[in-house]
């Protein structure tokens, strides 16, 4: 079954022809990249990584790392979610305008190499979950052969591992203002003060972490194994994010939770 999801990947990227990968370092870009290149060859793929106020200082890094290791041509760009219309006012639709955005600066990429798509790691979990960026993908005429191949996150692993990629258990990650609660507006200075603050919990050794933030209050989320490190280092941490700029700093007793933003908004404001 999973040889057949596969199979059935590379027969959508190969039907492509020659793809721009939406490219974040992230486990399901960085499996999509790597099939890419495999089917489509290095002439044909072009993975571009928007280095924004949104993402993470890290992960820039990993994400050059990763492209090398694969063997891909790589660009970064630069990009500004705060100047979009919209976007800083953190309504339910912040990731409509986010992707928009980055989509609006792949399609002249796409022109100049004159590829034929853009495609993104969206995969088969993201379409039971509130995702409005993927109806800006669907306007603009963005892929998702993840997604397509019904690929989920745990089969993406699989493959991961089997193809030697260092990603294969990498910690799921989202943009940086996907920690700020709904109607709080984003700033810079919020958003380096969530990098922060998730920067030194994971220099703890604690790999999995969120910083969810209600104005002044930091709602961390780990998984359930890794409270108890938490609370080890509970002195540590509320010394060093109530440096960063935090008031309150306390623990969400649920755990990590993928989207847990999202359980403020109201059935209809998900539609």
């Amino acid at each position: 079954m999973l040889l057949e999801k596969y199979r059935n990947l590379q027969d959508i990227l190969q039907k492509m022809e020659s793809v721009v990968v939406a490219f974040s370092g992230g486990v399901d870009s960085t499996f999509l990249l790597k099939v890419a290149i495999d089917t489509l060859g290095y002439d044909n793929v072009l993975a571009i990584t928007a280095d924004s106020e949104t993402y993470p200082s890290s992960e820039l890094k990993e994400a050059i790392m990763l492209s090398k290791w694969i063997g891909a041509n790589h660009r970064v760009i630069q990009t500004s979610e705060l100047a979009i219309p919209g976007y800083k006012e953190n309504n339910q639709n912040r990731c409509y305008f986010c992707k928009s955005s980055l989509f609006d600066h792949l399609l002249p990429i796409l022109e100049e190499y004159e590829f034929n798509n853009i495609i993104y790691g969206v995969i088969a979990d993201d379409a039971n979950e509130f995702r409005p960026g993927m109806k800006a993908a669907k306007e603009k005429g963005i892929r998702g052969p993840l997604l397509e191949a019904d690929l989920f996150k745990e089969e993406i692993r699989v493959l991961s591992k089997q193809a030697g990629l260092p990603t294969w258990d990498k910690p799921s990650f989202a943009c940086l203002s996907s920690r700020i609660a709904y109607g709080d507006i984003i700033t810079k200075e919020k958003l380096t003060k969530v990098d922060k603050s998730e920067a030194y919990i994971k220099s703890l050794d604690i790999h999995q972490v969120r910083v969810r933030t209600h104005e002044d209050t930091a709602r961390i989320e780990v998984e359930p194994d890794d409270m108890p490190r938490v609370l080890q280092y509970h002195v540590a941490i509320t010394k060093r994010l109530k440096q960063f700029g935090y008031k309150y700093v306390s623990m969400d007793l649920t755990g990590y939770t993928s989207g847990s933003m999202n359980m403020a908004l109201k059935k209809e404001e998900m539609s």
